[in-house]
């Protein structure tokens, strides 16, 4: 099983950016569909964004013209790019690939 990692999170104002990016243990990344998931407290995991291995990209409603799915499979990387950051934005992000999940990273977004 792949081991994927996450980096990036942190804590901003509302109305910040962040970007994140997720890295496999191995390079798989550029034949595969690779997800965002978020879980907030006290809530169920749901999905903020995918991408096809062929960079086709799928957004949740509520992350709609904020967040921007992206990869660069020649750094086997996905990033989430993150603007206009809201308070109810605040959750642990992960990234997922297949029955992989990373170990998750914090983004606080305080008002």
């Amino acid at each position: 099983q792949v081991q994927l990692v996450e980096s990036g999170g942190g804590s901003v104002q509302a109305g910040g950016s962040l970007r994140l990016s997720c890295a496999p243990s191995r390079s798989i990344f550029s034949r595969n569909n690779v997800g965002w998931y978020r879980q907030a407290p006290g809530k169920q995991r749901e999905m903020v964004a995918l991408i096809t291995y062929d960079s086709i990209p799928t957004y949740a409603n509520f992350v709609k013209g904020r967040f921007t799915i992206s990869r660069d499979n020649a750094k086997n990387t996905v990033y989430l790019q993150m603007y206009g950051l809201k308070p109810e934005d605040t959750a642990v992000y992960y990234c997922v690939q297949g029955s992989s999940w990373g170990q998750g990273t914090q983004v606080t977004v305080s008002s």
